[in-house]
Parts: C-alpha cells; structure tokens; sequence
C-alpha cells in the first residue's frame, strides 16, 4: 500500500496500525467535558445576572444591569488582550490558521483565558455565542493531547487531532455530533481524508456524549406542535434564503468595519473598550428585556410565539448592534449564537407576513425561525451543509430537510453571487494583516 503524499493525512501504514482512534477519543472526552463545563458556567452566570437584575428595586435595576456589562466586559476583554491575544472573539478564524501552519496552538495560555473570559464577558451581557469559543477550546484540547503524547509536530496526526477536538467541541455545545463531523470537513479543512474523517467522527461522537451525560439529551431548542413543511413551503423558503443572503452580507461587511473602527482605538485599554461595550448593552436591556447574553432564549420565544410581533424588528436592530459592539471589543465570544438569534428573528417576521397572505396551517412562523436560522448561517459562514445538519440537530426535526435545503442554498447563492468573502475566511485574513 502506498504512502498517502498529502502532508495533512496520516500516511497509509499508519492508518492501518489504527493508533489515532484511541488518541481521538480522549481528545473528544476531554474536549467534550470541557465544552459541557463552559456551557454550564454560562448558564449559571446568565441565570445569576438575570437573578441580580431582578432583586434590584425601581431604578436599581437599571443601575445593576449598566454594572454587572461593564464589570464583566471590562474583565473579559483584559483579560484576552493581557493573557492571551488570539482567544479573542469566536477564535475559529485563529484555529483555522492554526491547521494552515500561519500560528502556533497557545494552548497553555488560550485554555484557561477563553473560559473564564468568555463566562465574564458573555455571562456579563456582552450579545456573543459560547460555540466559536468551544470550537476554538476543543482544538486547543487536540493540540494539548498532541502534546502529552508526544505527537510530532510535522505529522498531519496532530492536526486531525486538532480538528478532531474542534468537532466535539461543537458536538457538546449543541448536542450535535454530525453537526462536528460535516463542520470540520466542510469549514475548517473543505476536503476528506480517511484520517481526519475518523478522527473527527470519534471525537464528534464521544463529545457529544460526554455533553449530553453532563447536562442532558434534549435538542437545544424545543419545538411543539409544528407539523413538517410540505412542498408548499419551498417557494417561501426560496425567497426568504434569498433575503437572508442579502442580510449575511450585510452583517459580514458591518461586522469588519466594526472592528477596523476599534483598531483606530487600540491605543485605549482593553479594559475600557469592554466595559463600554457592557455598560452600552446592560442600558440597552433595561428597555429591551432579553436583549443581553447569548440570546438562546429569544430564539425558543420566537419557537414558541411568544414575541409581540410589533418588537421583532426592533429586536432585530437590536442584536445586530449589539453583536457587532460585543465582538469588536475584542471579547472571547462567537457569532454561532448571534446569527441563529438574527435568522429566527428575521424568519418569524418574514413567516408571520406568509402566515397572514397565505392560508396554509403548515406554514406557520415557526417554521420559518427554523429556515431563517439555516439560512442566516449559510450566508454568513458559507457552509450550507452545516447550516442544515445543525439545524435538524437543534431542532430534532428531520422533517424540515427540503424546505432547509432550499432556504440555505438560496442564501448560499445569493452571498457568492455578491462576491462577498466567507465570514471566518476574512477574518482570519484580517488578521494576517501586518497591522494587526
């Protein structure tokens, strides 16, 4: 048998031995241990804000929220800038120039800092996702397994263990194990090799299971009631694919003026820029209740219809200034949870319009919160088999695949047909920059 050429596969005569699939694993356990325990710390520290905000009288209310953003968006983002640079924002652009050989893995220092700076800053109110983060951390779980075993630097082992741990970090943030597997063929590396696809497999799997073991089994979110969209759907899954991809590339193109503005305040401490990003945010939430944190919970509001219709734009406008504040600060975060929050916004607005001309009972708002959300990730990240794997893992709906296909590859073609450039691509480009 030959030696397989690609400097990124293990070669054929270690395939055979088989010695990565006990190593891959352990990187899914670990990785999905520690995926499981950020979830947890964000759930517990969301829960605590929220808590804080409540028992505070009349106007003390608005006094904490303003506090506990600027508190805990001060400490994250100083954290990153005085620790640990590259755990800054969802940290997959990082990881991706990891595997290209363009960084080095700073998995000492990275661990640690992206924890507890994404639970202050997310946990403070900062608008980010806990799965870029998880995404970046399981990579780092590969790199450090790579480390205690040894694994030679130039071997493409290691990073199929990287990627590997990428996978089921992903896995145990949304108990999605397939959702891992096709993230890190199709976004992370954009081709298959025997090695990575076992790699990433195991661990996926072993993540998710560690996850599901530490917190629960259910899909994230909870949909009740909701028949499968039939055929009638697809023209409308069609067009509002198509208005999300003309809104992903709106929100790609403000994402990276955002942050070429805060270059022109990097003389400023870290520390500032994230407190104001937090203060801003907790002011904003004293008007708009919900708007804070990851956003988990608009999302199975808009599921379950329990969002005055008339607010859904507002809302709208709302999180998108807050995400593009919240990760221009430089915060350990990701937009994985912004842009579900954004699509099932957009579609429960889009649907509640079809529902009213069109009097079909399969066509209700909350399957199109579902669509919005495949699509709205497509158009940005560009990685549309993803985008409809993870949302039938989300969901637990198998019977949304069609209409999802059609909405994800509408937003798809629409984001390539304006030329705009993948979100994490351009970011990691950006980053490359001498200037940075």
């Amino acid at each position: 048998m030959e030696k397989i050429s690609d400097d990124s596969a293990l070669g054929a005569t270690e395939v055979r031995r088989r010695h990565i699939v006990l190593k891959a694993i352990l990187v899914g356990v670990l990785a999905g241990a520690l995926g499981a325990a950020f979830r947890l710390a964000l759930q517990i520290a969301e829960s605590a804000r929220a808590q804080a905000i409540a028992a505070a009288a009349g106007p003390w209310a608005l006094v904490a929220g303003i506090a506990i953003g600027v508190v805990g968006g001060a400490l994250g983002v100083w954290l990153v800038w005085r620790f640990a640079p590259h755990a800054a924002g969802s940290g997959i652009p990082h990881l991706k120039g990891v595997l290209e050989r363009q960084a080095e893995p700073e998995w000492k220092r990275l661990l640690p800092v992206k924890f507890i700076g994404g639970v202050l800053g997310i946990g403070g109110g900062l608008a980010l996702g806990r799965e870029g983060p998880t995404i970046q951390m399981g990579g780092a779980t590969g790199a450090m397994v790579a480390s205690w075993l040894r694994v030679r630097a130039g071997e493409g082992e290691r990073r199929a263990l990287m990627s590997a741990g990428a996978g089921a970090g992903l896995a145990a943030a949304f108990n999605a194990p397939l959702s891992g597997l096709v993230f890190v063929m199709e976004e992370l590396h954009g081709n298959f090799t025997p090695v990575l696809f076992v790699a990433a497999f195991l661990a996926s799997v072993s993540g998710d299971v560690v996850g599901r073991l530490m917190i629960n089994e259910l899909p994230v979110f909870h949909l009740s009631g909701i028949a499968a969209p039939g055929l009638s759907s697809l023209p409308w899954a069609a067009l509002l694919g198509g208005a999300l991809g003309l809104f992903g590339v709106a929100f790609n193109r403000v994402l990276l003026g955002s942050m070429n503005l805060h270059d022109r305040l990097r003389h400023w401490p870290g520390w500032v820029l994230g407190a104001i990003a937090g203060g801003t945010i907790g002011l904003a939430a004293w008007f708009l209740p919900g708007l804070a944190g990851s956003g988990g919970h608009l999302v199975q509001a808009a599921l379950a219809g329990e969002l005055a219709l008339y607010l859904v734009p507002v809302f709208v406008l709302a999180r998108f200034g807050a995400t593009m504040l919240s990760y221009a600060s430089g915060a350990a975060g990701g937009i994985f949870a912004p842009l579900l929050v954004l699509g099932a916004l957009a579609g429960l607005w889009f649907g509640s319009g079809v529902h009213a001309l069109v009097s079909n009972p399969g066509l209700t708002p909350a399957v199109f919160c579902v669509l919005g959300m495949g699509a709205m990730f497509t158009a940005v990240v560009r990685a549309p088999l993803t985008g409809i794997v993870l949302m039938v893992e989300l969901t637990g709906t198998y019977g949304f695949m069609l209409p999802l296909l059609v909405s994800c590859m509408a937003a798809y073609g629409v984001a390539e047909l304006l030329g705009n450039m993948p979100i994490y691509e351009a970011l990691r480009e950006r980053s490359l920059r001498p200037s940075r």
